[in-house]
């Protein structure tokens, strides 16, 4: 915080008198968001420790100003700290702006005509600005490539079909995702892609729009935004005027770029369908999987535009797998209810009815004293840890089959706590896959232990050196069991004790 107070003082001349907290604008960023005002004078600061990421979002944002694009300016940073000083664009996006205005599909037409605007700006950072854009800095990827996409499809298999307990064939499923990933990439992706082009990151100030987190753009195909944005889950914009803002968006980018309307749209329905894909693997992760039950709402939402596709849109290319999860979904009373749960029930990791979920909780709350999961992180050089609650054991886990961050000396004084090291497993979908088996597991003994009345649950995660895979995954399953109801839990990383705190 101290960073924040000394780069609006070396901005503004003068130091902050008020600070304020702001939670929520950016979701699930993990950035730190305050608002530091003084007479009049106010700025936006940022507290966020992944360096890559700052630094394309600053040479992003001047790129875009020189442009003359509706960006916040950049007033002061300090990238050894992992701050920044913005210009502050108020407090309404464009979602709450929708949200205010609108009964049911009847949106005002100030509101429409904010999207327009919105809709207008788009190609010129997709053709104008990404002309000269320094793609170096993009990060994760420098492109929505093959890579970038088989992370979103496995987001959403493991994250969301998963969890849900949708039911699926893993190997046809992988192959309509390579046919899904062969159709995108025949497209021209020659463009900037801003990546979260969507209504809470479009902020409106005296009627205009600006533009916010951008940070994750890549080169790409003119598509995914555009779908992006018409497709906003909780946006639930009316199809009529999804078709209305995509015919203006054509017509703008026509301004910027030779386009065919029927080459345009052979490639656009395929980018809706992977992006409400991203989406639901982001709600089903921070939903199902954090037990942060208010991403569940957006899931009822997004059904209902998987229905409408499935009854107005015939893609190019045939995906029975995939199609098929589709009709499952829309099917799930447990899908379809969770709106209404995630406002009633702070439970859940997997989805469940209302009936079941009220269950769950009255076996939870019965039970008495809490259950304490201990979770392990040890090296097998040294044997697993000992249980020495008396309870005989509890489950072992094996990481030494995932892919190593230790083997690259860049990783060499870092854990599995460490940001770099967290965003190097999270990109892989073996560590997905692993920890989507080993929760599963854990979940039915928790549950099973607290219909019993067991006091304790012990979970060990090992690796070849107990510091990076095994403490990665020790520490994502106890963020998955925190909060839960009756659970109490305890981690413990055997090989760093003594080198931190743990």
């Amino acid at each position: 915080m101290d960073v924040l107070q000394e780069l609006f003082q070396r901005h503004f001349r003068s130091p902050a008198t008020r600070i304020e907290p702001l939670q929520g604008q950016l979701g699930g960023s993990g950035r730190n968001i305050i608002r530091l005002s003084r007479d009049g004078a106010s700025a936006i600061g940022i507290l966020y420790n992944v360096r890559e990421e700052n630094i394309a979002f600053l040479e992003f944002s001047r790129h875009f100003r020189k442009h003359g694009l509706p960006v916040p300016e950049i007033y002061a940073e300090d990238l050894s700290q992992g701050a920044y000083l913005e210009e502050d664009l108020g407090d309404t996006t464009l979602f709450e702006f929708l949200s205010k205005n609108r009964e049911g599909e009847n949106i005002a037409s100030n509101v429409v005509e904010a999207y327009r605007k919105a809709v207008a700006v788009l190609p010129r950072f997709q053709v104008e600005a990404g002309r000269d854009l320094n793609y170096k800095v993009c990060y994760p990827r420098g492109s929505f490539d093959r890579q970038s996409i088989t992370w979103d499809l496995n987001y959403f298999k493991y994250y969301f079909l998963r969890l849900a307990g949708i039911a699926f064939n893993e190997q046809t499923l992988e192959d309509d995702f390579e046919c899904l990933t062969n159709f995108l990439l025949s497209a021209n992706c020659d463009y900037f892609l801003y990546r979260d082009f969507q209504s809470r990151n479009i902020m409106l100030r005296k009627g205009e729009a600006f533009f916010l987190d951008y940070q994750g753009g890549r080169k790409g195909a003119l598509q995914y935004d555009i779908a992006s944005l018409l497709y906003d889950a909780k946006a639930d914009l009316p199809p009529e005027l999804r078709q209305h803002l995509l015919d203006l968006y054509i017509d703008k980018l026509s301004s910027f770029v030779e386009v065919k309307r029927e080459t345009f749209l052979h490639h656009y329905y395929a980018y809706v369908y992977v992006r409400i894909l991203q989406a639901l693997g982001a709600y089903g992760f921070r939903g199902f999987y954090e037990r942060k039950p208010h991403f569940l709402q957006s899931v009822p939402y997004a059904l209902k535009n998987l229905r409408w596709l499935l009854h107005n849109v015939r893609l190019p290319i045939v995906l029975p797998t995939l199609t098929e999860a589709f009709i499952s979904m829309l099917a799930s009373e447990k899908l379809q209810g969770l709106a209404s749960e995630a406002d009633h029930l702070n439970a859940g990791t997997e989805a469940v009815s209302k009936t079941q979920a009220s269950e769950k909780l009255q076996i939870l709350n019965s039970a008495g004293e809490n259950l304490t999961v201990r979770i392990w992180s040890f090296s097998f050089h040294r044997g697993w840890p000992k249980d020495e609650s008396g309870n005989g054991g509890g489950h072992v886990f094996d990481g030494r089959g995932l892919p190593n961050p230790g083997r690259e000396e860049r990783f060499k004084t870092l854990t599995g706590k460490d940001t770099p090291v967290i965003e190097y497993l999270d990109q892989e979908a073996s560590v997905h896959r692993f920890l989507a088996h080993a929760t599963s597991m854990v979940d039915d003994s928790v549950a099973e232990y607290r219909r019993r009345g067991f006091k304790h649950l012990m979970v060990s995660f090992g690796c070849t050196g107990g510091q990076h895979r095994s403490v990665y995954l020790a520490e994502q399953l106890a963020k998955h069991l925190r909060g839960r109801n009756g659970v109490d839990v305890v981690v413990r990383h055997r090989e760093l004790e003594g080198k931190d705190a743990v």
